[in-house]
């Protein structure tokens, strides 16, 4: 896409407010990567065709195109009997479960917009969520993994606007209506119009850095995701997905609840990851690709190696939602001969921006860059001025594509995020490579500013992880009296590994960087708080690395 865009703000229903580029739209459509259909459209013709198709394995569960069809259909009836119109919102806090393939589908037939929320999140987050998204039904469990989601509930209500309709899923009937309770509806009569412009997903950010915005979607927006990542994999109805990320973050739901209507092919999931259990379903169902986060790729890893057994039909894993060491997907690439595994880079409100290498002989590329970038205009800017920097020069990341986000549901969120020509601020710092490929080094929040110098935090842990001593590490700012802030690195050991300060400073200095760059305070722990995406929470340890900060100067 070239030259200024034209933007607009059009109103879509559910008085969601979006940002409306009508070259984009324009392109997007010529390039058939906006295929102005909805799943509800795709899902009509696979199940008209090939009822009998798998389309879901949820642990030991199978679920047919035709049999998530036909659910979808009743839930869609309970939808309209309930009094939902175009635009309400309907939310689901569950894992990764085949209900929610059936929910995600009744949405589209009815033109509801879906609020996924990690199952993880407590009070705190499901009120602000709920409260936000204006939902009007949610659907919970009721308990899952020792936690009562009703109870939550029960708290969560009373401080609302407007409470939703509760349905619990997989629970006994008691004070909330049930999943199995709005499957006696009679299917839907008469199907709905819908727009693929509409919104169709209102999704959370993690709120790594700060607070979570809600982004907004269109069928559209997600589809260009899924097209344009089919296209580079050669994904077809002759494949297997294996997707293990939740379906409650972006990349779980396009590939979980999106990509197996875009394509055929039918996606294997699990509710709580286990790596030999996750071997045994890729084994099992010969699963031809895989996503997941870097935890997920170092358990499959150390499970092939545990039991000296391959996945031979495995052809690509893409590897994001966290840091992804080099020399990790160099193992995967030795374990998984007929694989490319390789570093993806995108966001919530971006969807995906690179694509991985064609062939095992650029397997390198997979490893040492963040991908290829892949139908999207990028821009580098000074991330203080905003001046705009040669793609040679390291820079902050701004991006424009058919995968962009329509906005975030409070307008005033987008101020700071797109500039006047429609590019989106990642808020990462960004190397051009190889003429085309992105090496990522660093978030901009991640810089620490020590003593009037910018220190790139992912430069440290890069050193730091490339240490057999070390399984993971973060580097955050800490609060310093003397240099403003000073550098905390966060370590956790490699099993077996009995590691001291002076183990640090030997992996620091052996990388000859600056003195400046060497961690002021070192904190070794067992394990790093994270997201259920397998992202750091640097907010977390931001806050542990001031209270230290507080508790010296005490």
């Amino acid at each position: 896409m070239t030259g200024p865009a034209r933007i607009t703000y059009r109103a879509m229903p559910g008085g969601w407010k979006v940002r409306w580029d009508e070259d984009r739209a324009t392109r997007a459509r010529a390039a058939g990567v906006w295929p102005d259909r909805t799943i509800a459209d795709m899902a009509a013709d696979l199940a008209a065709r090939s009822p009998e198709r798998l389309h879901m394995i949820d642990g030991d569960h199978a679920i047919t195109v035709g049999e998530v069809h036909a659910l979808a259909s009743r839930l869609a009836g309970a939808f309209i009997t309930a009094g939902l119109a175009p635009g309400d919102t309907i939310a689901f806090q569950l894992p990764n479960w085949w209900e929610a393939a059936v929910i995600n589908l009744a949405a589209a037939m009815t033109g509801l917009v879906v609020n996924p929320i990690v199952p993880i999140n407590r009070d705190t987050e499901v009120r602000l969520m709920l409260q936000t998204s204006r939902a009007k039904v949610v659907f919970i469990p009721g308990e899952f993994r020792g936690f009562d989601h009703a109870a939550m509930l029960d708290r969560v209500l009373p401080s609302l606007d407007m409470a939703p309709t509760v349905v619990v899923v997989r629970a006994e009937k008691g004070r909330f209506a049930t999943f199995d309770d709005l499957l006696t509806a009679p299917p839907l009569a008469v199907v709905r119009e819908v727009d693929p412009d509409a919104v169709k997903l209102l999704m959370f950010t993690s709120g790594t850095t700060g607070r979570p915005k809600a982004v907004l979607h269109s069928h559209n927006t997600l589809h260009a995701d899924s097209v344009r990542m089919a296209a580079a994999m050669a994904v077809t109805a002759d494949d297997t997905i294996f997707c293990p990320s939740p379906i409650t973050h972006v990349s779980g739901y396009l590939w979980a609840l999106n990509m197996p209507w875009v394509t055929g092919a039918p996606v294997v999931s699990l509710d709580t990851w286990k790596a030999g259990a996750g071997f045994e379903l890729l084994r099992h169902h010969r699963c031809t690709v895989m996503l997941g986060a870097t935890p997920f790729l170092r358990d499959i890893v150390d499970e092939i190696e545990a039991r000296g057994e391959t996945l031979p039909d495995l052809r690509n894993y893409i590897c994001g939602g966290a840091a992804v060491p080099p020399a990790l997907i160099q193992r995967a690439a030795e374990v998984l001969p007929n694989c490319i595994p390789w570093r993806t880079f995108g966001a919530t409100e971006t969807t995906t921006i690179t694509r991985g290498p064609e062939t095992r002989a650029d397997l390198r590329l997979g490893a040492e860059s963040d991908g290829r970038l892949y139908g999207v205009d990028v821009r580098l800017k000074d991330p203080v001025s905003l001046a705009e920097r040669g793609l040679d020069e390291e820079g902050e990341l701004w991006v424009r594509g058919p995968g962009v986000t329509l906005g975030y549901a409070d307008p005033a969120d987008n101020d700071a995020a797109f500039d006047a020509d429609g590019y989106f601020r990642m808020g990462d710092l960004v190397r051009i490579v190889e003429g085309d490929h992105i090496v990522c080094t660093g978030r901009v929040k991640d810089l620490i500013i020590r003593a009037g110098e910018n220190i790139s935090a992912k430069e440290i842990e890069d050193v730091l992880l490339a240490s057999p001593l070390i399984a993971e590490a973060a580097v955050v700012a800490m609060p310093s009296a003397r240099t403003g802030e000073a550098i905390c690195a966060f370590i956790v050991a490699a099993t077996g590994a009995l590691l001291t300060r002076e183990d640090i400073d030997t992996v620091m200095a052996a990388a000859l960087l600056a003195r400046q760059k060497m961690p002021e305070h070192v904190e070794f722990v067992t394990d790093l708080p994270k997201t259920a995406a397998g992202k750091v929470r640097k907010d977390d340890l931001r806050a542990r690395a001031a209270a230290i900060a507080a508790s010296k100067s005490a």
